[in-house]
């Protein structure tokens, strides 16, 4: 796509994701829309930002945007669909839930999750417009969250501090405990672990 004479601080529209990644937990998609140019400070990809920091733009993007929403793929349909399907299915509810009227919408990456409204994909959109950046911060935020209610709900394996995320820590809690409801089969890692358990019980 043919993009250098389009201003992107100007897009007003933008999606991203967070948690394709991890070996547990939900995908969560998120998209933002502007009335007018994102002029929140300090946007980045999320990935490069302090927890407080985007705790902090979370709060400024939800308070300044036009319209936020967020769509979920559970570990489950992530299984069933694989995670780039599952995303796209998170990206898709997304769209489907923001209750405001876009023309056009700029998602990170290369690949087109089939929204019902004209798309723009952009390789490392989150650094380099705003609006996508600010939908990563919104993603990312909320993904976090959901992690650390989840460490309430499975205590044990860490995941108020790993995210998810395959760290050497929740390898070894994985290999220790086993997987529990949240984590997503269908990945190497916990599959190993299943299919070890289920050497140990034959």
């Amino acid at each position: 796509m043919f993009i250098s004479s389009v201003d992107l601080t100007q897009v007003r529209a933008g999606m991203d994701e967070a948690g394709r990644g991890p070996l547990a937990g939900p995908v969560v998609a998120a998209a933002v829309a502007f009335d007018s140019q994102p002029c929140v400070e300090g946007l980045a990809d999320s990935k490069r930002l302090t927890p407080s920091l985007r705790e902090a733009l979370f709060e400024e993007i939800t308070r300044t945007a036009a319209a936020v929403s967020i769509g979920m793929a559970n570990s489950h349909e992530i299984d069933e669909h694989n995670i780039l399907q599952a995303t796209f299915l998170a990206m898709r509810r997304a769209y489907t839930a923001l209750n405001y009227e876009v023309t056009e919408i700029w998602v990170d990456g290369n690949q087109d999750p089939g929204l019902p409204v004209v798309t723009r994909t952009i390789v490392e959109g989150d650094a380099l417009v705003p609006a996508i950046s600010a939908a990563s911060v919104i993603a990312k935020v909320t993904r976090d969250r959901l992690m650390v209610r989840f460490d309430e709900t499975y205590p044990g394996y860490g995941f108020a501090q790993h995210k998810g995320y395959p760290t050497a820590a929740h390898l070894a809690q994985l290999a220790a405990l086993g997987p529990c409801s949240i984590h997503r089969y269908s990945f190497k890692p916990v599959r190993t672990v299943v299919d070890a358990l289920s050497g140990l019980a034959t």
